[in-house]
């Protein structure tokens, strides 16, 4: 897979991100700025690094699980592995400005 490919895929991961809902919240967990980091190798395989709104948020033991199921499906993708990471912690200023008006705090 050539660098073009890997950003076309990148984009397409994010597109499907953004499909993934905190059940708590009515806001998609890209924008929510639940996903700290992204990474397509030229092998197909996705690294994802993300976090939760809080260590005992009730998606803890879904989420990360339906973040790699939607990335598995893609065309180019070959393996998958979501980390989930504490550190930084999230806080309201990783959301997104769409986020932040659509739950107003703008």
């Amino acid at each position: 897979m050539n660098v073009s490919e890997m950003v076309a895929l990148q984009d397409k991961i994010i597109e499907r991100m953004r499909s993934c809902y905190d059940p708590e919240i009515p806001v998609n967990i890209y924008d929510l700025g639940l996903i700290y980091d992204v990474k397509v190798e030229p092998t197909g395989h996705v690294d994802v690094k993300m976090t939760l709104t809080a260590p005992g948020c009730p998606a803890a033991g879904t989420l990360p699980g339906e973040v790699e199921d939607k990335i598995t499906v893609l065309p180019g993708v070959t393996s998958v592995k979501v980390q989930v990471v504490w550190e930084p912690p999230w806080d309201k200023t990783r959301m997104s400005e769409a986020a932040k008006l659509q739950l107003g705090f703008l």
